[in-house]
């Protein structure tokens, strides 16, 4: 299993940004922002570009 962060995640109502693992994002998508709750869908994350 890899915690390797893959994509950036950004709130849509706070606009808190931070780097993400595929279970994050999942959990986000699930149960809403962790900073103010505002609901998350798939739009919210830039998939992380690799070398």
């Amino acid at each position: 299993m890899s915690t390797r962060e893959n994509a950036r995640f950004v709130c849509p109502a706070c606009t808190r940004s931070i780097a993400v693992t595929d279970t994050l994002r999942d959990a986000l998508v699930e149960n809403g922002c962790a900073i103010c709750g505002a609901d998350v869908d798939l739009d919210a994350f830039d998939v992380a570009e690799t070398a």
